[in-house]
């Protein structure tokens, strides 16, 4: 998010930022968290095998997600940003 305000007035797309030590304000990276340590887990070096690791990143934005009313991060993501350009088309 090194870039949130370009992407910001860019795409018009709100960022938050939780503040440090409260997990209650980020519980879908809590939850992301735990899907990855389903493929490392904690005391496991972190492969440096670029394709196991986007293997990885592709099956979690792959699978439906319960906040997103079963539907996949891509999925939304590529929603929102078409959206987006729609509207400034």
């Amino acid at each position: 998010m090194a870039r949130h305000a370009q992407l910001k007035a860019d795409k018009d797309l709100p960022a938050y930022f939780a503040y440090p030590h409260s997990p209650w304000e980020r519980p879908s990276k809590e939850n992301t968290n735990g899907l990855i340590r389903e493929h490392l887990p904690k005391g496991i070096e972190l492969t440096s095998h670029q394709p196991y690791l986007d293997y990885i990143a592709d099956e979690l934005n792959e699978r439906p997600r319960a906040v997103l009313g079963l539907l996949t991060p891509r999925g939304v993501s590529t929603k929102l940003l078409n959206d987006n350009v729609a509207k400034k088309a």
